[in-house]
């Protein structure tokens, strides 16, 4: 049997504000993304992450991730659904999804460190 395959979508870290969170760094997210990848990866998945810029290849960037393979679900990151100047951006990447893979399970993480979580409420490995 396939292994269930996911994709992470967010936006690169290093294009993220963190001022309001003392300590976390661009590199740290990363970190916390890359973990969650592998662990998602440890528990039976084929994971992958696609980091997205704020609007100049984000779309042409997360078309070619949705459509260089069958997906199963697809984790949104809280930084593409926050701060509120991002809905544009989070409506666009929202309607590529339901364009280019209609039939997967859509999940959301509250932080970079609690992605697996959000895929296991949806999709079993």
């Amino acid at each position: 049997m396939a292994k269930k395959t996911v994709l992470a979508i967010g936006i690169e870290p290093s294009l993220v504000d963190l001022s309001a969170y003392p300590g976390l760094t661009p590199e740290l997210v990363r970190h916390f993304i890359e973990a969650q990848i592998e662990k998602l990866r440890a528990l039976g998945y084929d994971a992958e992450s696609c980091l997205i810029d704020l609007g100049e290849t984000a779309e042409a960037v997360t078309t070619a991730a949705l459509t260089s393979r069958r997906l199963d679900c697809v984790v949104i990151g809280a930084g593409l659904r926050e701060p509120a100047e991002r809905l544009l951006l989070f409506e666009r990447i929202l309607n590529l999804i339901l364009i280019h893979a209609p039939h997967v399970r859509l999940c959301f993480n509250t932080t970079p460190a609690d992605t697996a979580e959000a895929v296991q409420r949806w999709i079993k490995p």
